[in-house]
Parts: structure tokens; sequence; C-alpha cells
């Protein structure tokens, strides 16, 4: 079912928004989001590596034929560094271990490059947004105290280690490397990290931790840097679990209901809400559960059920049977949205990831069970005649779409949804580690130091 989804969804874009970012399915016509500035082409990019893995051959090829001829990072243009290396950067190093196609391997090369002077701040901690051609960064505006926020540039590791790899060339580590560094140096408030960072200072921005956006992918970075690694970053591994143990004492709470979620933290008082994109950490507990510390590995695998538990309450208590963008746990209330800004849904994978973490790692049916819930929910009220749409109110009857088929809906949720119904042995753990964009890369052994160069 994932593959005709993706169908729809591919045949959709390239008949109406071919080329251009994103495709919006009711007006049928390309979406462009300010996040990639000019680079063009955010869903070929982005679909790549799920066209190759579901055998679409005939439109994995169109999509490797656009990116020669028309894939330009020379644009004057400023871009968000985060979105532009997870789902560029990560698409293209994907495509290219998959295909082993050299075009991919080049381009993703030439961006990283392109990536490079976002690091030209003292400390070494990136700018948010960088323009590509001149080389200028700077923060978002809106960020606390001109701050660099963690989930950003704490979500560079996997794709620059690399690109390092495949280039030959030490700086896109270093640089990633670098970042640890200073966080290291830092103290943290009770062991946790707070979402703000000044790229200048060096020194934390307002003490909030989160473990949904602004924070998330940091922490799972921390995990997948270790096991990228053969299990060899012991810096990556000690900083993960360190990370996890101040979580569950500070921000993992249990609802009167019985649920457990993760609280955000605000200079020390706890904000009873959990994000959808804060549904991914049970994915990430269960994935971590193995090189957990003493013993604590069935804990680790519970507390991602719980998580995984929690998360499809959100979508079984809307009419849509898909979950919104937060939920809280005050006033009555669980796993509910009460503000009408938080109640939309927009093709997010996260639940959906967690959900296929859980399934390879314990073989629980209902993980199966809850993921097809997903689809029929997705079928029922997202799909259009042009492609599938996020929806704004998932508590209404009627649907109110939004109109933007989000590229992570290929590269991600569908994605997951696939792994979800497929045999263990698709892209096996062992050997593969997914980016935040769901993007896979191999495990780099000890031994194939620098094969990639020799060969070449």
């Amino acid at each position: 079912v994932s593959l005709q989804m993706m169908k729809h969804a591919w045949d959709n874009y390239k008949h109406y928004a071919w080329g251009l970012n994103e495709l919006k399915p009711i007006s049928k016509q390309g979406h462009s989001s300010n996040l990639f500035g000019n680079i063009q082409g955010a869903t070929i990019v982005d679909a790549l590596d799920t066209l190759y893995i579901m055998e679409m051959k005939e439109e994995f090829k169109e999509a490797k034929e656009w990116v020669e001829k028309n894939l330009d990072f020379n644009v004057n243009a400023e871009i968000s560094v985060f979105e532009v290396n997870i789902r560029f950067v990560g698409g293209l190093l994907s495509a290219y271990y998959l295909s082993g196609e050299e075009v991919f391997r080049k381009k993703a090369v030439e961006l990283g490059e392109k990536l490079l002077p976002a690091f030209n701040t003292p400390t070494g901690i990136p700018w948010a947004l960088l323009n590509i051609k001149s080389g200028i960064g700077r923060n978002w505006p809106w960020a606390s105290g001109g701050s660099s926020i963690l989930a950003e540039f704490g979500t560079l590791h996997l794709e620059f280690v690399h690109l390092s790899h495949l280039s030959g060339n030490p700086v896109f580590a270093e640089k990633v490397m670098n970042v640890r560094k200073v966080l290291n140096r830092l103290d943290k408030p009770e062991g946790l990290y707070p979402n703000y960072l000044n790229p200048s200072s060096g020194q934390w921005g307002q003490h909030h931790v989160s473990i949904g956006g602004l924070g998330d992918s940091f922490y799972e970075y921390l995990l997948k840097a270790w096991l990228m690694s053969d299990k060899t970053d012991e810096e990556g591994k000690k900083m993960y679990y360190d990370a996890v143990q101040a979580i569950q004492t500070h921000l993992i709470r249990k609802s009167s209901g019985g649920l457990t979620y993760i609280a955000e933290w605000k200079g020390g008082l706890l904000e009873h809400k959990m994000g959808h994109l804060t549904c991914f950490a049970g994915g990430m507990f269960a994935l971590g559960a193995d090189g957990a510390p003493n013993d604590k590995t069935g804990h680790h695998i519970e507390l991602g059920a719980e998580i995984a538990r929690t998360c499809h309450e959100s979508y079984d208590r809307t009419s849509m049977k898909l979950g919104p963008e937060a939920f809280r746990f005050d006033g009555g209330v669980e796993a509910i949205a009460t503000r009408q800004n938080e109640k939309y849904y927009i093709l997010r994978p996260e639940v959906i990831e967690t959900y296929m973490y859980m399934w390879r790692l314990t073989h629980d049916p209902k993980y199966r069970q809850w993921g097809w819930e997903a689809v029929e929910a997705l079928e029922k009220h997202c799909r259009v005649d042009g492609g599938y749409s996020g929806i704004r109110d998932v508590y209404n009857n009627h649907e109110s779409h939004d109109d933007v088929q989000q590229s992570f809906f290929l590269s991600e949720t569908l994605k997951y949804l696939y792994l979800l119904f497929s045999e263990d042995d698709l892209l096996p753990f062992e050997h593969w580690v997914f980016n935040t964009e769901a993007h896979p890369l191999p495990v780099l052994h000890k031994d194939d130091g620098n094969k990639e160069e020799h060969q070449k």
C-alpha cells in the first residue's frame, strides 16, 4: 500500500510541480519554502532513496537525470543550514550509497563545501541561515539572544562524517567534532542541554529544554553517531546516555491516566505538553536500549513502548485518527490538543517512525496494527486528487486541507510505513543508520577507512 501511496504522491508531484520544491496538491501547482532559498527540487532529492528502495526504477532514473542536469547550488539565496543538510545532503548521500551513482556523491560533496562558511563564527557553532553565494550567515531573528538552535547545529554530524569519508577531506568531520567540544566544555543545567546557544559568546541562551522541536534530533544524532561509528565513538555514546539519564529524571512524567510523556522544561518549570515531533523519541529509546549502561536495556525498550502508546493515544483521541502537532497533559486533558494552533497534522512521520523501530526491535504485532490505522486515516483524510495534503484540524469531522505535500512525506512517512511492513533484512539496523530525514547512511566499519578513494 505504501508503494501505491508513493506512486500517487510522486506522479502528482511530477505532473504539477516537477523541479520545484514541493507540490500544492489542491491547487495543483508548485510550492516553494523559504527554507531552501532558491535551491529547487527538494521533493526529488528527498524521495530518491524511497524510489530506489521501493524499486520504482523508472521514477528513480528520471529523478537521477533531473539531478544531473538541473540540481544547482550556485544560487544567490539564504538557506536553512539544517534543512538543506538533512534533506539535500542526506538525500544525495543515501542515493549514492544505495545506487553507487557517482553524480550523487559529487553533488553531496559540492553542497557540503557550500555549507562550510556557516561554521565561520567565533566558537565554530554554525549559523542557522547562510547565503550560499556570499557565505554570509546569521541566526533566526526570533531565537533567544541571537542564539543558534541545538537541534540545528546538533544535526549535522552524521552527514558531515560521511562527507569526509567520501571526499577524503577531514574538514567536514572536524567542524562537527568541534561542536561537541564546545558543548562538553559548558556547564549543563541539571545535566540538560538548553535549546539555545550563542555562537559568538559560546554561552547558553534562555534555559529552555525540549526533546521536541528545537532539541529533538540533537539527541538522536548522539546515539546514531555512536552506532554509525561501529560503536567506536565513545564520546557520542557517553553524551547520549548521560543526556537520557537527565531527561528521565527531569522531563519524563506519567499522567494520572497512566500515560508516560516527555514534558518541556522552561528554566526549571515543566510545561506538560508534548509535540508530535517528540514522538520520534520512542524509537530512539528503543534503538539505544541495546547499549544502555548497567542492565537498563529492558527499561529503555519499555520506555520506547510507553512513548509509542502515548503517541498512539494522541492519534486515537482525534476524529480523524491522525495526531495533532502538540498535545497536553493538564487541566484534566490527556494526550489532546487544547489550542487551535496545535490541532494541525502536516503529514509528519515521527509516530510511524517509532512504530517501525518498535516493530523491528520487539515484533509486537500491535505496531503494525497501529501503522495500518495511520494508513487508513491518511488515505481517508489526506489523499486528494492531486496528491496528499496536511490537515488544519484533526478534531474536526470535515477536512480543511493546508494544500502542501511536504517533501518529508515521501522521504520519511512513506518510507517508514514501507519498512514497517517489510522484512527486517531490508536496510537492517546493523548496517544502516537513518538520518533525521530517514535517509539511510551505512555504518562505517573500522577497516573500510577510505576504500572509496582507493577505488577511484
